[in-house]
């Protein structure tokens, strides 16, 4: 009975062997894709080249068109085909699932802490867990709430949840680290305080970081927002998450190298925190430590379905402080990890994509910006007929994520609404979301240069 059945095993496992595209030429056909598509766009572009050269400078012409359309055509070609491509391996399930610790930072979380803390409780997960609250000095109700709170569940045999007071506040940085010492198990999984997991979360990243090819030594999760009926920017932000920045992660991870293993929602081996020496203190914390794992050779892998809800800025003051602070971790990252950008690695082409976002953002701001005002008023020498060149692309990506990501929250019994105030955000997104974030963005990396005073001014 076992014979037939094995060689038709055999035959099934040498079909997909044909038929499987290896990694790196999948990275060989996008690199292609994206390279021809530039060519074509400096073809069809060289007579504006040629007027904008005559109205300004032969340079200055070469640098806009580079930034405006040359660099982000080239950007989005190689991402729409790295996911036209991508296929995701299925995540295995254990016989007997790993102890994980989870890491909470709270800074004065006292109106999202209770949430959380129901979360975790709600977990299905068949190993361990033991959760610990990092109370970074909050100066509201954090550490009463938490409490009140943690008195009224009804905890699983399997999950333990405690609190770690520290009564001074020392940064986000310094409290992961501390939790790092305290933990027990030899996995550990961080998210921020104000963020819910859904029930089958730590089960789904903790199975994707057993199924990833060895040496993977962190996944991060899939952060959405939870509160985007909030405000109008709340609602656009829901769209960056499920669209911009998950694209991003899943195509970086695609090649072995996810660059952002966020604190919100992130498990990694304990070992390969303790081998980097832990989060450093900087205000990009996630990000620089992340930086220090790849240039020791890990891979960090992405779990595309592993979901949190977390609760992002409401306000243009937090998104402003939020985006700054993330502008600020890459400069960070940047100076403290260049070995980076000469490691012989399919990754080390999003560390330097990373290097073009200042020359990207400075001529968004400073050239591309002011081209829409002249374009308003009908002079269309830096916005005009043939920007128009990079729609498609950006509709034909748009739609690969769309498509992507609205298949797997079908799987998770999600769906995307369409209310009014998520068109909204839509909206506001695809039409105003890059004029309000890039100068922001680009006051980050200016900050970090010039060395001024760190803060996270979110709260």
């Amino acid at each position: 009975m076992n014979a037939p059945v094995k060689a038709e095993s055999l035959q099934y496992a040498s079909a997909y062997r044909r038929r499987y595209v290896s990694i790196r030429w999948k990275f060989t056909i996008a690199l292609t894709v994206a390279l021809t598509w530039t060519a074509f766009s400096v073809y069809a572009a060289s007579a504006w080249m040629h007027d904008l050269a005559d109205l300004t400078h032969p340079l200055f012409a070469l640098w806009a068109l580079t930034f405006i359309a040359f660099v982000p055509g080239f950007m989005n070609a190689f991402l729409a085909t790295s996911l036209l491509l991508d296929k995701r391996p299925e995540r295995r399930i254990p016989a007997l699932y790993p102890s994980v610790t989870l890491l909470i930072a709270a800074y004065n979380e006292e109106d999202g802490i209770g949430e959380t803390l129901k979360s975790i409780a709600a977990l299905n997960y068949a190993g361990a867990v033991e959760a610990l609250v990092l109370n970074d000095g909050s100066r509201d109700r954090t550490v009463s709430r938490f409490h009140e709170v943690k008195a009224a569940l009804d905890l699983p045999y399997n999950i333990s949840i405690r609190l770690l007071d520290f009564e001074q506040n020392r940064g986000k940085a310094a409290v992961l680290n501390s939790g790092l010492e305290a933990a027990r198990h030899e996995l550990i999984c961080t998210i921020d305080g104000d963020s819910r997991l859904r029930s089958d979360s730590l089960k789904e990243i903790v199975e994707r970081f057993l199924s990833d090819p060895p040496g993977t030594m962190a996944v991060a999760g899939a952060v959405l927002v939870r509160n985007s009926r909030a405000t109008l920017i709340s609602a656009a932000q829901e769209w960056d998450y499920f669209h911009g920045i998950s694209a991003v992660k899943r195509m970086q991870s695609m090649y072995h190298g996810t660059l952002v293993a966020q604190g919100a929602f992130s498990l990694y081996r304990k070992c390969a925190l303790e081998e980097v020496g832990g989060w450093p203190e900087s205000v990009g914390e996630d990000i620089v430590m992340t930086w220090a794992m790849l240039e020791k050779g890990h891979r960090i892998g992405y779990a595309e379905d592993a979901i949190v809800f977390t609760d992002a800025p409401t306000s243009f003051r937090q998104f402003y402080h939020q985006r700054k602070r993330w502008s600020r971790g890459l400069i960070e990252a940047l100076q403290r990890h260049k070995g980076l950008l000469f490691k012989r690695r399919l990754s080390t082409l999003f560390v330097w994509w990373n290097m073009l976002f200042l020359p990207l953002d400075l001529t968004f701001t400073f050239i591309f910006i002011p081209g829409i005002i002249a374009a308003l008023l009908g002079h269309f020498w830096i916005a005009g007929p043939l920007t128009l060149l990079l729609l498609p692309l950006a509709v034909v990506w748009n739609g690969v994520i769309f498509h992507i990501q609205r298949k797997m929250f079908a799987t998770k019994g999600l769906k995307v609404r369409r209310n009014t105030r998520n068109i909204a955000g839509l909206f506001f997104y695809v039409l105003v979301y890059a004029i309000v974030m890039q100068p922001v963005c680009l006051w980050g990396y200016i900050s970090e240069l010039t060395g001024r005073r760190k803060n996270w001014g979110t709260k």
